[in-house]
């Protein structure tokens, strides 16, 4: 089980988060644009950070543009069942337009049903990486690793964005991570700028692998983006 003093976003944690990134092997860069599938908890417990989302996710596009660019898929579920997932955007506005037409909803989360889309998706062309944002766990833990399992195996990374304190969340998502051979960061509403920079290294990573991500880290020339050399 998570402890509690490992909930909140520290340098020790994106550090931890960009040198798991970094280990992943290489993405070369191919004719066509990275694709990156972006899955949201929109359940009513998630409604006070969507427009943070919104406005972040901006920023992945912007920073991919000089390696050839990303397409973004953006997948969400709330209310009922509910589960919806758009076309694969290539410009940012597209997707922030999609995203605000969206509001969060009372329900159960359906992270299994995200895991199983992105197999689906990739089976058809590749998805370089998956990143999810949520704040809890409500599903069986078993089938959610054995999906996490199968996307490791067909290289599609988990990079969770863990928002609050639920313990079960914390040691599941973790799980889910390692399994798909992808990433765990906790974060909460103090730490957007954050979230935005590694929002922004992971699809760095998925539109150009470590080399890209490499460069962008020495651009921004920042401590928490400081991975070091590749093992």
């Amino acid at each position: 089980m998570a402890d509690k003093k490992d909930l909140k976003t520290n340098s020790n944690d994106v550090a931890d988060f960009l040198g798991k990134v970094a280990a992943l092997p290489v993405v070369k860069k191919a004719v066509s644009r990275g694709r990156l599938l972006f899955a949201l908890d929109a359940t009513a417990s998630r409604e006070p950070t969507w427009d943070q989302a919104c406005h972040i996710q901006g920023q992945m596009f912007t920073q991919t543009q000089a390696l050839g660019g990303l397409e973004v898929q953006l997948c969400f579920y709330r209310g009922f069942s509910e589960f919806q997932a758009s076309a694969w955007w290539r410009d940012g506005t597209d997707l922030l337009r999609c995203m605000r037409a969206v509001f969060c909803e009372g329900g159960h989360t359906q992270i299994a049903r995200v895991l199983r889309h992105t197999i689906k998706e990739t089976a058809k062309s590749r998805v370089n990486a998956l990143v999810f944002v949520g704040d809890c766990v409500e599903e069986s833990a078993d089938e959610l690793y054995q999906l996490a399992g199968e996307l490791g195996l067909h290289g599609v990374p988990v990079f969770v964005f863990h928002e609050g304190n639920d313990l079960h969340a914390a040691h599941v998502l973790r799980q889910i991570a390692r399994l798909s051979r992808g990433a765990y960061c906790p974060f909460d509403s103090g730490s957007a700028q954050q979230l935005q920079q590694l929002l922004s290294a992971v699809a760095v990573y998925a539109a150009g692998g470590f080399a890209a991500l490499e460069a962008f880290n020495q651009r921004h020339g920042s401590d928490v983006l400081k991975l070091g050399r590749k093992p």
